[in-house]
């Protein structure tokens, strides 16, 4: 079985130094989870992180510690954790999605001005994974 993992968190970088954060942020995560086998997707607007990883539950579980020191971000909301049959990010270590105004319409559309993922339910995070499944990757 896959274990899924996914939360949000807020950013501490300024606004001048995001980019470079970002740039990193990619380049650990895809060395870390080329080595553990860890697939995901990491999405960035509006000061919010939202990531959804994928793989063994103990590899997934020991990058949240990390993830939890990483001074890049903070105020980490876990969203959702459970079992799968398979991986739905299988062809990425890590897919990167910039700002994109499909998920900008969609966050509208359940009544918020700006990207908030920290708000998602069951229902709406579902329905925001399908849009990240199907998105083109960005670069950052």
């Amino acid at each position: 079985m896959i274990f899924q993992l996914c939360y949000a968190s807020k950013k501490t970088s300024n606004d001048e130094t995001i980019l470079k954060d970002l740039r990193d942020i990619l380049t650990e995560a895809r060395d870390f989870n080329i080595k553990h086998q860890i697939h995901g997707v990491l999405y960035y607007a509006d000061g919010y992180f939202f990531q959804c990883l994928e793989g063994e539950e103990k590899h997934i579980l020991t990058l949240l510690n990390k993830l939890r020191e990483d001074p890049r971000h903070h105020e980490i909301v876990l969203l959702k954790t459970c079992a799968l049959k398979d991986t739905n990010f299988y062809n990425w270590s890590m897919k990167y999605v910039g700002r994109n105004s499909k998920i900008q319409n969609y966050f509208k559309s359940l009544g918020h001005n700006s990207f908030a993922p920290n708000q998602l339910n069951e229902e709406s995070l579902d329905a925001f994974l399908s849009f990240l499944y199907d998105v083109q990757p960005s670069v950052a």
